[in-house]
Formats: structure tokens, sequence, C-alpha cells
């Protein structure tokens, strides 16, 4: 009987501890999901700041609202007040929606200047709104970057083929240092009815490279059209044949090879 009660005892004991094991495990579940899900408080803006604005001018114009996020979506180094940038201007232009961070403020003057890592080159392109993310892409952006074309190849007697037109990743990686500003050019485009022309934007974006990137760069702007996609801390980009006009129209080239 004696005997019977103590192993009682210890199936009671051992079905108790591993309820309570259980519980923990489950509450462990439950904090590890709540993690970087709280809401915290950050500065952002609600109207273009625009380049040498300075900070106090934007505040009292309203530019600057308290916002809550979840902590995962925080910028690193976002703000949640102004009195440390408070005698500082934009560097560059800072967007509706954007989270504040000190290294988009500078000291009055400084707004020009081109922040070059010391190991980087500048080099700048002149790209169309579409091609620069509708103006999304700031200093401080990480973008991949992206080369369409048309290409010919010169034959050994002097005469040209033409190759498939493509569009693959040129760098997966790059930092934009600077947005110069934007104007207007025309674009001609033939329709079954003449031409038309329309008046499109385009800015002069700076990124930093090193040799390499810069030549690759310097071709491919020269030779075909780029396209920026802005980057998050999430993205994944990684280097690849790109796509041809085959791919995008496999159909017609069946029926040729038919």
């Amino acid at each position: 009987m004696a005997r019977r009660s103590i192993l009682l005892i210890a199936a009671l004991f051992i079905a108790a501890l591993g309820t309570a094991m259980i519980v923990v495990y489950v509450q462990g579940i439950d904090a590890r999901a709540a993690e970087g899900q709280e809401l915290v408080e950050v500065l952002t803006v609600t109207e273009t700041v625009e380049a040498g604005e300075s900070v106090q001018d934007a505040q009292s114009a309203g530019k600057f609202e308290t916002t809550e996020v979840v902590r995962d979506d925080m910028v690193d180094g976002a703000l949640t007040s102004t009195s440390s940038i408070l005698d500082d201007v934009a560097l560059g232009a800072i967007y509706p929606g954007e989270q504040i961070i000190s290294k988009k403020f500078g000291a009055a003057g400084s707004e020009a200047a081109l922040n070059i890592p010391d190991d980087k080159l500048a080099i700048s392109v002149d790209l169309t709104d579409p091609a620069r993310v509708a103006g999304f892409v700031i200093p401080g952006s990480e973008v991949a970057i992206f080369a369409s074309g048309d290409p010919e190849a010169i034959k050994p007697d002097g005469s040209t083929q033409k190759l498939s037109t493509y569009t693959r990743l040129l760098l997966p990686k790059v930092q934009v240092i600077g947005v110069g500003t934007t104007s207007l050019t025309a674009k001609t485009t033939k329709t079954d009815d003449g031409e038309t022309t329309e008046q499109i934007p385009r800015t002069i974006l700076t990124v930093a490279v090193d040799q390499e990137q810069a030549e690759r760069l310097i071709f491919a702007d020269r030779n075909g059209d780029l396209s920026f996609a802005l980057l998050s801390e999430k993205s994944k980009v990684k280097d690849g044949r790109g796509v041809v006009v085959q791919d995008i129209m496999p159909e017609v080239f069946a029926g040729i090879a038919q």
C-alpha cells in the first residue's frame, strides 16, 4: 500500500513538473513571437523637407510628427525629438513618411558636400523618376542597380550583328551619397499616328563605388539604360544571367523556330 502511495505521489509530481515545463515553453514562444513587435515612437516627415531647409523652419511648418511604429520597422538611428539636430539643416530632400535620422542633417552650408567613404569613388548618373524609384531614393539609401541594353556584336569582317536585348543585375548593393536637382527632358515616341513628345523629369544621383564598379557603371550608363532598386535590410539580391527577350515572349520565338 505504501509503495502504491509513493508511486502515485511520484506520478503526480512528474505530471505537475511536465505541466510547468509546458507552461514555461509556451510563454517562451509567446515572448519570442512578441519580440520586436511592440510599438515605439519615432519622428516622421509629413511634408517634404527640402535640401538646405533648417530643422527649426521645418518644425515650425508642421513637417514633423511623432508616429508609432513596430520596433522591427524602426530605422537604425531614428530620432524621437529634434533636440540634437535643432541647429542643423537637411542635407538632401526628405520625403513624407520617412523616419528622421541625424545623418540626414548637418551644419548649414554642408548640404552640397558629398560624404565619400575613404575607399570609394563618387559616380553620378542621370535617371528618370521611375528609374530612381519615383523619388524614394535619397542620400544614405542602398540600392541594387540593373542595366538594360540592346547590344550589337562586331564581326571580324567589320559587320555588325544585333544581339538579344537584355536586363540584368549590374551591381547588387551600392550606397547613394547624393541626389541632385531635377530637370525636364523631352522624350519622343513614335506611334501609328506619328510622333508624340512628352517632358520627362530626370535627376542626377551620385553613388559610392570602387574602381571596378565605377567602370561597369559608366559603361552600362553609356551603352544602355540603368534602373535603381531600393533595398531594405531584408532585401535579397543575387546575380544571374538576367532576362532576354526570349524569356518575355517565348511563344514568338517558338513560332520562328518552327
